[in-house]
């Protein structure tokens, strides 16, 4: 066989294999054989998708969602060989290339999104380092230091209470904010929390000399609130509960 001739034999085979349905077998290969690598390549990455979105895999039917993966795997170009990055190319696939179907949650983009966190956090490899953290620090004086495995996110949808009998038709006034944290035992969790508390974790993320303190007071002005005092003594409160799940580290030290 010479060169050209086994490319093309090359890509024959992995074009069946990605969509059987629509790519013949390449000739001189025995089904069985070929069925073997067909079912081991799909249900792999079907497998591995179902555990990192289960529940986007319990919304939808058993028909519905072997549509959807059986497109993303003929279909879909991934950048990576990784499995564990898989799941990054299915949001991709979400968010690129997939055209809505009737069986669509509303918000599946975004339940996607909130479900891939937690595999990204988990497999990060950010550390935190405390050299220059006081632990013991002025929350409201100094400057609050967020953890590096802890990621503020914000959604239109209620993406963490969503579930089979649970899903909104459309997204509600108010947003949704989470924060994701690797904890002290290298565990994902994720916290909900308020606008106000949102607000803070952006200033403070924003500016690396702010104090806990003047992101408050500038909380305050920005909600025309009639007494700041309420804001901070709030704020500071929200602060060291978000300390205690290590979410805040400490403070920078001077």
């Amino acid at each position: 066989m010479t060169e050209s001739a086994f490319k093309k034999h090359q890509y024959e085979l992995t074009a069946h294999l990605r969509d059987p349905e629509n790519n013949p077998a390449p000739e001189g290969v025995e089904d069985r054989r070929l069925g073997i690598y067909r079912n081991l390549l799909y249900n792999n990455v079907e497998g591995f998708i179902a555990s990192g979105f289960p529940v986007i895999r319990s919304i939808y039917s058993d028909d519905d969602w072997h549509r959807m993966i059986r497109d993303f795997f003929a279909n879909h170009q991934s950048k990576t060989p990784y499995f564990l990055e898989i799941s990054q190319e299915f949001l991709h696939y979400l968010q690129d290339e997939r055209k809505p179907q009737p069986e669509d949650p509303a918000g599946l983009l975004e339940l996607a999104h909130y479900e891939w966190v937690e595999l990204a956090l988990t497999v990060s490899d950010e550390t935190i380092n405390l050299d220059n953290i006081d632990p013991n620090g002025d929350l409201l004086n100094a400057h609050p230091v967020l953890s590096p495995v802890a990621w503020p996110l914000a959604y239109q949808y209620p993406v963490h209470t969503m579930s089979p009998d649970n899903l909104p038709d459309e997204a509600p006034e108010q947003a949704t904010y989470l924060v994701v944290y690797r904890n002290r035992n290298d565990e994902v969790k994720f916290l909900e929390i308020n606008p106000v508390t949102a607000r803070l974790i952006h200033l403070l993320n924003e500016n690396a000399t702010i104090s806990g303190q003047q992101a408050l007071v500038q909380i305050a002005a920005e909600m025309n609130h009639p007494n700041p005092d309420v804001v901070i003594q709030g704020g500071l409160s929200a602060m060291l509960e978000l300390q205690s799940y290590g979410i805040i580290l400490g403070t920078l030290r001077s």
